[in-house]
């Protein structure tokens, strides 16, 4: 059909051209005809294959466009659950740090209490070791003071004189 349409019109072509040369008249009517005839043609052979590009072009467009909308939506979703683990890290990181607070406070006070038993430990170890020193100490001067007496038993001392060895190491 198509090539039967293309030969007609091609040989009205042929058939209407102007002969005016020859003639001494204008040939405005018959290049019109040719004009139409060929603006006939491009349309029948061009029209189907541009609509369908055009389509197409539309077509891919507009998938595009979705895919696009799409993406921008997934990117707000995204920016959206971030934005919520933020503010959800912020309120861990106050809640930890009011609760290290608590717990150095907490740990400091036992720490002072420790600290406090411990050199309440000390003092009464400190103290007991300057008992013992002073007992042994004690000692040390009642057995030389009683050496001293046992020697000067043998020369028989007075009570007035062991009263005064014992007050002199005693001083």
């Amino acid at each position: 059909m198509g090539k039967l349409l293309v030969t007609v019109l091609m040989l009205s072509a042929y058939l209407f051209g102007s002969d005016a040369v020859h003639e001494g008249s204008t040939d405005i009517v018959q290049r019109t005809v040719n004009f139409l005839i060929f603006a006939g043609i491009l349309y029948y052979l061009l029209a189907e294959p541009l609509k369908n590009y055009f389509g197409g072009r539309s077509a891919g467009i507009a998938s595009e466009l979705e895919k696009v909308q799409e993406r921008l939506r997934e990117s707000k979703r995204l920016k959206d659950a971030a934005e919520h683990k933020i503010d959800d890290a912020n309120r861990f990181a106050q809640d930890l740090s009011e609760m290290t607070k608590k717990e150095c406070k907490i740990l400091s006070e036992k720490i002072m209490a420790q600290h406090e038993v411990d050199v309440e430990i000390a003092q009464k170890h400190n103290n007991a070791l300057m008992d013992l020193e002073k007992r042994k100490m004690v000692r040390e001067v009642v057995a030389e003071v009683m050496g001293d007496v046992m020697r000067a038993s043998d020369t028989a001392m007075g009570k007035d004189a062991m009263t005064d060895i014992l007050k002199k190491k005693v001083a």
